[in-house]
């Protein structure tokens, strides 16, 4: 697709036909990227489903319903000819292909890279890996915790003196993020060169690029980033007040953020106490005044922090849960959430995408698929009769 025939909306990838072999987090995230933008996202998926389907027991598990908006469900047995023909029949349609199977899946099922490309040149293949190529664990199985640990993320993250693993996945999101840059970039490339290309990511160097500054930090200083090192630099603070509610604020570099904190918590002590004198004296003794200011904060409710520290110019915000954000009139005026329904599942709430163009965000077109829901009418347009479609999606379960 041209750019002068780009859509107007902000549906930008309209006419953009992506395979999704994703299971999982990594491949269906990326997915997820480019159908919100307007790609038509066919998920094709295993006759037994991506594992997702079933995290939590039945077969439209929560942590499926968030990866998977805006797509269609092909069910293919990808083991038998027939389900292979099938995917053949439609990469003959497609512009994108996206895969996170082990390294050499797709190979050994003759629909590798090479295979593909000679069938359609212009096809752009994504492959997402879990691990470095040629590493010792290649052919490992690889989820976010893993790619955190190889990556140094997991370290900066964990307490030293209690080691657990906590908050959301990111190296998974981060691998389909870059995924989807790269295919963007080759989408793009694409259009003067008529010619695909093979765009690969694995989980480990895209959580190494995500944090940058801890590499540098290394390199030029000897600089060991740890749990609170990002912190104390920042100046990143949360607390506890005296209602139980709780709120973040970071200070960064400039001094006037400072001297509005001091003014805010009227401790005015802290100004001419030397271990607080400097910003680097700050950052030295950032455990020694981070305790003075949790047992202040503990003295008053959010609500008289908030206001104080609004008057004073400092960074802050309250910490909001996610029943607070879905409760939040603001986000509902901002369009952060919108409604499907589904009619087999019932109505589903979904996060809108992040990205505006010219102040549109189209509410997704289909809702979450259920296992192969699509699969008769995809394939057909793909022109195989009822029997070869009955023979590729493989058995009933």
């Amino acid at each position: 697709m041209s750019a002068a025939s780009a859509p107007a909306s902000g549906d930008v990838l309209q006419g953009i036909r992506v395979l999704e072999l994703g299971n999982f987090i990594t491949g269906p995230y990326a997915g997820l990227m480019l159908a919100d933008l307007g790609a038509d996202v066919i998920k094709v998926e295993r006759p037994e489903g991506d594992p997702f389907r079933a995290f939590r027991d039945g077969q439209y598990s929560p942590n499926f319903v968030a990866f998977n908006r805006n797509k269609r469900s092909v069910r293919l047995d990808l083991g038998s000819a027939a389900g292979r023909d099938a995917l053949l029949r439609l990469v003959d349609t497609a512009d994108v292909l996206i895969e996170n199977f082990r390294p050499g899946v797709m190979d050994r099922m003759g629909l590798g890279w090479e295979t593909l490309r000679a069938r359609r040149p212009q096809l752009v293949y994504c492959a997402i890996g879990g691990f470095l190529p040629g590493s010792r664990h290649e052919g490992q199985p690889a989820f976010d915790t893993i790619g955190q640990a190889l990556s140094g993320m997991l370290d900066t993250f964990l307490d030293p003196s209690d080691p657990q693993v906590r908050g959301p996945t990111i190296s998974d999101q981060l691998a389909g993020m870059y995924a989807c840059q790269g295919i963007l970039g080759a989408l793009f490339a694409r259009q003067a060169s008529g010619r695909g290309r093979l765009v690969e990511v694995n989980m480990i160097e895209a959580s190494m690029s995500f944090m940058p500054d801890f590499f540098a930090s290394y390199t030029r200083d000897g600089t060991r980033m740890q749990s609170t090192t990002r912190a104390s630099y920042s100046h990143s603070l949360a607390f506890e007040c005296a209602d139980g509610a709780r709120i973040g604020l970071q200070l960064s570099s400039p001094p006037k953020f400072w001297e509005g904190l001091v003014r805010a918590v009227d401790m005015p002590e802290l100004r001419d106490d030397p271990r607080f004198a400097t910003r680097g004296a700050r950052i030295a003794n950032f455990e020694a005044l981070s305790g003075l200011l949790r047992e202040r904060f503990r003295t008053r409710p959010r609500e008289h922090w908030l206001a104080a520290l609004r008057a004073a110019d400092v960074p802050h915000a309250p910490v909001l849960t996610v029943p607070d954000i879905l409760d939040d009139p603001e986000f509902a005026a901002a369009g952060s959430f919108h409604e499907l329904h589904h009619p087999e599942m019932g109505p589903v709430r979904a996060l809108s995408r992040p990205i505006r163009y010219d102040g549109q965000r189209p509410p997704s077109r289909y809702p979450p698929p259920t296992l192969g829901e699509q699969t008769a009418s995809i394939l057909a347009e793909a022109g195989l009769s009822e029997q070869e479609i009955a023979a590729a999606r493989g058995p009933t379960a």
